[in-house]
Formats: C-alpha cells, sequence, structure tokens
C-alpha cells in the first residue's frame, strides 16, 4: 500500500497537452472529487474548501471568458503567447474550479480571537492540500492536468455562472483530461539545504 502511495505522487506532473477525451466516466470523476472534498484535512475540521467542476460547454466557456477578461490586461504583443495557453487548457476534457468559502474562514475567525490572524492561512494550506489531493488523484486514473490562477480575474465570472455566494473565493483551476505527451524531465535540488533531521 505505501509503495502504491508513493508511486502516486510521483506520477503527478504538470501536464500542458491535453485532449478532449477522459480515462474514466464522469461517474468515476465526481466520486474521485467527493472523496478529495471529504476526506482533505482542514483546520478545525471547517471544511471549507469547494469544488466546482466544469465539463463539456461549462469548461469551454470558462476559458473562453478567461481569456476576454485577459485580452485588455495583457500586452497585444503578449497576448497571442497567452491565447496559445489558454487553448491548450480548453482543449481539455474538463476543469475543476477550487474555492474556500470565506464566510466559514470569517466565522472562525471571530469564534477563536486568539488565532485570528492565522485562519487566511490555514485556508490556503487546506485548499492546496485538497488540490494535491484531488491532482494525484487524477494522476492515479491516467489524467493529465495542470494547476493554473487567473483567480481573482475570473472569479465574478465564475460565480455568477454556477450560482455561488459572494463568499466563496476562488483559489485555483484545474483543467485536465487524457495526456497527449508526456511530461519533461524534472530537475530536482539537491535535498541538502532543503531537508534536516535534528537527532
Amino acid at each position: 500500500m505505501a509503495h502504491d502511495y508513493y508511486e502516486a505522487i510521483k506520477s503527478r506532473r504538470t501536464i500542458y497537452s491535453l485532449s478532449k477525451e477522459s480515462t474514466i466516466s464522469e461517474k468515476r470523476l465526481e466520486e474521485i472529487l467527493g472523496e478529495a472534498i471529504k476526506h482533505s484535512p482542514t483546520p478545525f475540521n471547517s471544511q471549507a474548501g469547494r469544488i466546482v467542476l466544469l465539463l463539456g460547454k461549462n469548461h469551454d466557456q470558462f476559458w473562453d471568458a478567461t481569456l476576454e477578461i485577459l485580452r485588455p490586461l495583457v500586452p497585444a504583443e503578449a497576448f497571442p503567447q497567452t491565447e496559445q495557453k489558454l487553448a491548450a487548457f480548453k482543449g481539455g476534457y474538463g476543469t475543476v474550479l477550487f474555492f474556500e468559502d470565506q464566510a466559514i474562514v470569517q466565522d472562525l475567525m471571530a469564534k477563536y480571537a486568539a488565532y485570528k490572524d492565522y485562519f487566511p492561512v490555514w485556508s490556503g494550506n487546506a485548499t492546496g492540500m485538497l488540490q494535491n489531493m484531488v491532482w494525484t488523484s487524477l494522476a492515479v486514473e491516467g489524467l493529465g492536468a495542470s494547476l493554473q490562477h487567473y483567480n481573482p480575474l475570473v472569479d465574478s465570472w465564475a460565480r455568477a455562472k454556477a450560482g455561488l455566494p459572494e463568499s466563496w473565493k476562488l483559489t485555483g483551476q484545474m483543467p485536465f483530461g487524457k495526456s497527449t505527451a508526456a511530461a519533461g524531465p524534472k530537475e530536482f535540488l539537491p535535498l541538502d539545504g532543503r531537508f534536516k533531521v535534528l537527532r
């Protein structure tokens, strides 16, 4: 079992070359996302993490809208590169949107005043763990993915599209699909200087 876990975390890589195919059914997708959001750790068991799964036209519309939001903000000479990048994300099968419910975070800040400055940090930690859990789960199922951060620019569009409360803060977007090209080699810094053991 332990070996399987370590192989799984090694298989989680950033994949940009995606197709509009999936290696698993939509039912299985919903199952693994549900398990991830259920079992991912949260501060004080607050369970503030939220997920919206975009498939089909909703996935396409999200990346089209992101492109139009970026158009007036990106210099004209750099825009073709932005278009190419977002076309690759749109070329995937779907997108997972990650949110943190700020109403829960604010409630914890009020309830536990001694820790109030830490709850936003812990919320960030929690969404990172959820994102990693989903990303690794997709990799185990044979799907490529990457983690993007076009928030907060696209927050309002995403909330309006899905009919979400204002308190849901977008923390990341994960386009995914069947990989059309393997991840390239990855260089690792030496552990010396990054990892210390005190005995």
